[in-house]
């Protein structure tokens, strides 16, 4: 191979190395939340009431003030532990705290208790729910499944598509947490580990649960 030839084959061969890093960038979040170039393209505009939340575990937090580009997202099909189909649009009516996950995201697990904590901190209220989607492949389906299990009252969702986390403003990083108000609409989201369990997280919830 000419010179020419080995320069233009170890600059194609940067280009790919480079593109695999950027994407492994964009689905796995840190505890802090990410980097700047992988935060949420989210809201230019941000609704100020539930912008008063974003501080302490939830300092990420970003609350769009428009939530008509992510209405489709809606009818969106995933799993649940017995294969039936679930859509977000089965849980109209109620509060949902949306969460996209996966095994191999370290930071998804430890935040996990804190949202199964949540859940249980709200378990008698029928206006409220908390949906946790694995991203796992049906390879790793099992393990994603026993580890919600440890994690009562949660209940196991998975979608085997792996497009959801993608619908969202996160854009496929995990771990990705989405509040739904009962009309269904996206309220604000969150990008990276979070203290679900926190007193500030609590407060958006009773702020969304208090919504006519």
């Amino acid at each position: 191979m000419s010179g020419s030839g080995r320069t233009w084959a170890g600059v194609a061969t940067f280009a790919a190395i480079g593109v695999i890093g950027v994407g492994a960038a964009l689905l796995y979040v840190n505890q802090k939340g990410g980097s700047k170039e992988s935060a949420p393209a989210a809201a230019e505009t941000v609704d100020p009431q539930l912008a008063a939340f974003a501080k302490g575990s939830l300092a990420a937090l970003q609350t769009p003030a428009s939530q008509d580009a992510f209405q489709a997202v809606s009818g969106y099909v995933f799993k649940n532990a017995d294969g039936g189909d679930v859509r977000l649009a089965d849980f109209a009516g109620k509060v949902t705290v949306v969460n996209l996950w996966a095994t191999w995201c370290a930071p998804c697990k430890i935040e996990m208790p804190t949202l199964a904590a949540l859940a249980d901190h709200y378990k008698a209220r029928e206006d409220f729910a908390v949906v946790t989607v694995s991203m796992d492949v049906e390879k790793t389906a099992g393990e994603a499944g026993a580890f919600i299990a440890e994690n009562a009252p949660l209940e196991f969702y998975i979608d085997p598509k792996f497009q959801l986390a993608f619908e969202f403003p996160g854009k496929g990083a995990m771990p990705q947490t989405i509040l739904l108000d009962r009309q269904g609409r996206v309220r604000a989201v969150l990008t990276g580990e979070a203290d679900w369990a926190s007193a500030e997280a609590k407060a958006l919830v009773d702020h969304l649960l208090a919504e006519a």
